[in-house]
């Protein structure tokens, strides 16, 4: 049985309650850009910003990328970024047991910035922040968690990934560690074979439980 040695979390829907605000903004863009497709802005749950783009906003729509970035860095320097219930709670159980941790997120540095702003102890809480520009490929990919464990010094068999989306939890999969599945992006029944145990929030969820799941 291998020790937990670190702790990795993806950002959006994960740390933070903010997919529906996101929600809100792609449905925005959705409507006036692809009104032909009701509801898209629930199918790119969970992508990366490039992956949008490429599938829904290339070609024609290329000229328009630079507007909606900047629409995008201006509503997320306005968002909330409130942390999913009992998350600083398992953070400090995770220290205390010598447990290291750090966020992996697809997020960029100017986002980054908006979320220091909004929660000034954010940096304390973790041993190391990884956005996408320390990676070189994105979810679901597992070049980010492999580096995240490079970074922490730990073997892929004594981490454990905390994710929401399906890209995420590929990720964490083919990177070749447990996975804890957030429900507040997709249901439980969902992501069940993406993951090993699912959670809503972090309210029971402590060292020992996770511990378990190495």
């Amino acid at each position: 049985m291998s020790t937990l040695k670190a702790a990795l979390f993806d950002l959006d829907g994960v740390v933070f309650d903010t997919e529906p605000q996101y929600t809100v903004f792609w449905g925005s863009q959705c409507r006036l850009y692809h009104p032909e497709r009701p509801g898209l802005e629930h199918e790119i749950k969970g992508q990366t910003l490039t992956q949008i783009y490429d599938q829904w906003f290339s070609g024609p729509l290329l000229s328009e990328q630079p507007i909606i970035t900047e629409r995008l860095n201006n509503y997320e320097s306005q968002m909330h970024y409130d942390y999913i219930e009992g998350f600083e709670r398992l953070i400090a159980d995770l220290h205390a047991h010598g447990v290291k941790t750090a966020v992996v997120t697809s997020s960029n540095l100017p986002k980054m910035q908006a979320v220091y702003r909004y929660q000034p102890t954010f940096q304390q809480l973790f041993d190391a922040i990884l956005t996408s520009e320390d990676f070189e490929r994105s979810k679901p990919d597992p070049d980010c968690y492999l580096k995240a464990a490079e970074r922490l010094g730990a073997q892929t068999d004594e981490c454990i990934v905390f994710e929401d989306s399906f890209n995420g939890l590929r990720s964490g999969k083919a990177a070749k560690m447990k996975v804890v599945g957030l429900t507040t992006t997709n249901p439980a029944e969902s992501i069940r074979a993406l993951s090993d145990i699912q959670i809503s929030d972090y309210r029971y969820m402590d060292f020992n439980q996770l511990s378990s799941l190495l």
